[in-house]
C-alpha cells in the first residue's frame, strides 16, 4: 500500500478512484488461509464454520488493479500473500519467545 501512495504523491489524480489490494495473484478464502497457516506451522487452528452468511459478507472479493496499474505503471505488488504469511508466522515466532 505504502508504494501505491508514494506513486499517487509523485503524480496525484484528484478525484480518482481505485481498488487497492493484492489481485487475483494474492486472493485466498479463509478456508484457505487456515490450511496454509496449518501447513506452516504445523500445528491445528480452532476454528468453527456457519453456513450463515454475517449480513455485509461478500462471498468472493478480489482487487481489480487494472485501473491502478495503468496510472501508475511504477506500481506493483511487491509482497505475496505467501511471504505476508510467511512473515506472520516468523513474528509469531519471535513473540513468543519474549
Amino acid at each position: 500500500m505504502v508504494r501505491a501512495f508514494e506513486e499517487f504523491a509523485r503524480n496525484p489524480r484528484p478525484g480518482e478512484v481505485y481498488n487497492l489490494g493484492g489481485g487475483r495473484a494474492n486472493s485466498v478464502s479463509i478456508l484457505e488461509a487456515i490450511a496454509r497457516m496449518e501447513a506452516l506451522t504445523g500445528r491445528k487452528i480452532n476454528w468453527t464454520y456457519s453456513e450463515q452468511a454475517r449480513k455485509g459478507d461478500h462471498i468472493c472479493y478480489i482487487s481489480n488493479l487494472a485501473k491502478l496499474k495503468s496510472h501508475y505503471p511504477g506500481w506493483s505488488v511487491t509482497r505475496s500473500l505467501d511471504t505476508i504469511l510467511d512473515e506472520m508466522v516468523v513474528a509469531e515466532r519471535e513473540h513468543s519467545r519474549e
